[in-house]
């Protein structure tokens, strides 16, 4: 049974969002159902001018507006954002759906953890304050802290929404003025985006501004301009690495959460009734597209062949089919180029020698980007399929004897991002999570991620971080002034 009755798109081509105003600009594209490779609708690709006006209204409204030094108007511009956003939940829920696969409730989740991290941010523009001191007799010194000015946010398609506000409300707590670069693959839920921005009037025009591009040149010029204070980006890792080296130049603030090759570590103590279900959700959840995805399964040598079985069991007798219909479990990826791709990783450790697959997956036949599982034995760290991000529904499985040893392996790569640690024993639980190279380690858990704290990454896994105070820090100067009385 279908969960949704109907598209939430308009006949007319999606438009940026730009001074406070829709913009036309750019060839028209449509955006396609990765389910059934159907044409959802229509949208203008961005490019360079797009990114060149939104700068220029974003630097008007930063520099004309009351916006970086009315805290009150920020709380309550973020309240009623989070509003909006709820009362769109549905709409832009099925939105999400449509266009980049993922089941219903899974996009409902993204946009149900959206707006608490608006209403989270609402409350520290009135909290996070600056301090002073009596600093020696007859002088006082405080410090204060300010906006750093135009943010760029570069956003992913995988969770257009959440990834979009978990920059773009520190942004605006901190005062900053924005321009949101939206992928093309999630074009027409950007405009829908655009659409709840719109209807809040506590935002002054041109201090949020919303393009869509299919390419990167609208994105270079967010990372070039001198307009542009600092760039918020969530992706790759390469990317992530040209960006910080275009900046480098002028010195520009950076904040990236890049890539990930989340270890799930399971001891032969842990809770395997629990803990089986959660490695087959942190191995599908998006259908593997996600940073945090647990795509390396290290198992103790005692409870290996009961993880094994249990996971290729589980994993491949999941349900493929659109994310609309309710008995959906797993939607397809992104597009049929991610398919190919994913498809190819597994082909290449298929032919590799050492390499054993327990469940082999691969592309379906018929409409749609679908992917069924794949579960493969690796105890190489140095093969592509331990080293490379795969970004699709594909598990490693090593076997490890010691704590030692499993902690080796976890960071036997370049990546840091998460962990998961699972065990009965608190004392082991502290110490691997310790030893782990990660920014974040769950124990006998996966992806609880919390707006009051700070997430972010290791090594090739990211700069700065997001969420909590430090994610309102990215986008602040903090500044001494000192007075003498």
């Amino acid at each position: 049974m279908t969960a949704v009755a109907a598209s939430p798109f308009t006949d007319r081509a999606a438009a940026h969002w730009i001074g406070g105003a829709r913009l036309e600009e750019g060839p028209v594209l449509l955006s396609t159902d990765p389910a059934t490779d159907q044409p959802l609708g229509a949208f203008h690709d961005g490019g360079r001018d797009t990114a060149v006006a939104a700068v220029a209204a974003a630097r008007a409204a930063f520099r004309g507006s009351s916006w970086r030094t009315d805290r009150e108007l920020r709380s309550r511009a973020l309240w009623a954002l989070a509003d909006a956003v709820e009362a769109q939940l549905e709409r832009l829920a099925t939105a999400i759906t449509l266009e980049n696969g993922k089941p219903l409730g899974q996009a409902r989740f993204e946009l149900s953890i959206a707006a608490p991290k608006l209403r989270y941010y609402a409350g520290l523009a009135l909290t996070d304050l600056g301090s002073a001191a009596t600093s020696r007799t007859g002088a006082v010194s405080m410090l204060l802290k300010e906006p750093v000015g135009v943010a760029g946010i570069i956003v992913p398609w995988n969770s257009p929404v959440v990834l979009a506000v978990r920059s773009l409300a520190p942004a605006l707590a901190a005062g900053c003025t924005a321009v949101v670069k939206m992928p093309a693959q999630t074009a027409l839920t950007a405009a829908l985006l655009s659409e709840v921005l719109a209807g809040v009037p506590a935002l002054p025009a041109g201090v949020v501004n919303v393009f869509t591009e299919s390419g990167d040149a609208g994105a270079k010029e967010l990372v070039a301009s001198r307009d542009v204070a600092v760039v918020s980006y969530t992706g790759s890792s390469a990317v992530g690495s040209r960006i910080m080296a275009a900046a480098a130049p002028q010195l520009k603030r950076v904040s990236l959460e890049l890539g990930g090759k989340t270890p799930m570590i399971v001891f032969d103590d842990a809770d395997l009734e629990v803990a089986l279900p959660a490695l087959t959700g942190a191995a599908t959840t998006f259908a593997g597209q996600f940073c945090m995805t647990g795509s390396r399964v290290l198992v103790q040598r005692s409870v290996a062949d009961r993880v094994r079985d249990g996971l290729v069991l589980a994993l491949g007798s999941l349900r493929l089919g659109p994310g609309t219909e309710a008995a959906t479990q797993l939607g397809p990826l992104v597009d049929h180029a991610a398919v190919d791709r994913v498809e190819a990783l597994v082909a290449a450790a298929e032919a590799t020698d050492g390499v054993e697959v327990l469940l082999r997956g691969g592309p379906t036949e018929g409409p749609g980007a679908f992917f069924r599982p794949a579960v493969i034995a690796v105890q190489d760290v140095s093969s592509p399929l331990v080293q490379e991000e795969v970004f699709g529904p594909v598990v490693t499985l090593e076997v490890f004897d010691t704590e030692d040893e499993a902690v080796e392996r976890a960071n036997a790569t370049d990546y840091g991002l998460a962990a998961s640690v699972w065990t009965r024993d608190g004392a082991r639980s502290l110490r691997v999570s310790a030893a782990v190279e990660a920014g974040t380690v769950w124990t006998n858990d996966w992806a609880q991620i919390l707006d009051q704290f700070e997430e972010g990454g290791y090594k090739r896994s990211g700069l700065g971080r997001l969420n909590g105070p430090g994610g309102l820090a990215e986008f602040q100067e903090v500044k001494h002034v000192y007075r003498a009385v």
